[in-house]
């Protein structure tokens, strides 16, 4: 049975909070190496942090994403701390803005004449609707794209802001129409090198469109593309590791076992009924 664990109250939330931004300040005034941080150098900390957050959700480990989450708070709060010192923010700043950005995307929550909503659906529209209606936010329903975002997961954000304005399929079974047809225009493409080793900028782009029809098909089944792809790669890790195992059990190397054997393993691995494979 699973233990719940006690809940901080607000008082010692905020106490909490204040303790780290006191730490924060005496760390950088304190450590060479927090003192000398920039906000490019810790750029690329950030995405990795970011990433083992990601992580650990991905495996549903709350121990570990408590601990990754404090990592990422870290670097908001390194973050404004730096911004204090040059004099452009700090971290009421960002709480406020924050804040402010919150209550004005969610009239349907701050009673707001004329904005209702029954569902989750309508507030996806209503988001995409205020948002080009935000003060120094987005100038067109695309423009709020990170160009840094991963292909996969931009894909997705691209096909789920425009479908917020209207542009999506009426049924979405027609989607896999449109699925096949890209494949088939891949095979195409395919077929015409055929005697050609090296990959052309048609096949690619083709290519391409395979991936963004069938992202856009998760998304009409409500599947995030991301989470299930990174599903399948677990379990292809879980598989190929006890491959990998089984074979040093025989005192061989993979390389020395033939393709049968292999597959005789991967199927004995996909049959394991437990989470190690």
């Amino acid at each position: 049975m699973r233990k719940e664990k006690a809940m901080h109250s607000r008082e010692e939330q905020l106490a909490a909070f204040g303790r780290l931004l006191d730490i924060m300040d005496e760390l950088r005034e304190k450590c060479p190496w927090d003192r000398k941080q920039t906000f490019d150098s810790l750029r690329q900390n950030t995405i990795e942090e970011t990433f083992e957050l990601a992580t650990a959700i991905s495996r549903h480990d709350m121990n570990e994403i408590s601990k990754e989450l404090g990592d990422v708070l870290l670097h908001v709060v390194f973050y404004a701390k730096m911004g204090s010192e040059t004099g452009d923010f700090d971290i009421a700043d960002v709480c406020n803005r924050l804040c402010d950005k919150l209550i004005f995307r969610h009239p349907h929550v701050y009673n707001v004449q004329g904005t209702k909503v029954s569902n989750a659906e309508d507030v996806s529209h209503l988001w995409e609707q205020v948002k080009l209606k935000e003060k120094g936010g987005n100038k067109t329903v695309l423009g709020g794209i990170p160009d840094s975002l991963p292909s996969l997961v931009k894909a997705y954000r691209i096909q789920d802001k425009v479908a917020n304005v209207g542009f999506d399929w009426e049924n979405r079974e027609d989607v896999w129409a449109k699925v096949k047809e890209e494949i088939a225009e891949f095979e195409a493409e395919m077929r015409k090198g055929a005697n050609d080793q090296m990959v052309n900028d048609q096949m690619v782009n083709e290519f391409g469109d395979v991936l963004f029809s069938l992202i856009n098909a998760a998304r009409l089944y409500k599947i995030r593309p991301d989470n299930a792809l990174e599903q399948t790669n677990l379990k292809f890790i879980r598989r190929f590791n006890y491959l990998e195992a089984k074979a040093k059990e025989q005192g061989r190397e993979l390389k020395d076992l033939s393709l049968a054997e292999m597959d005789a393993l991967w199927q004995e691995a996909k049959g394991m009924n437990n989470q190690e494979c």
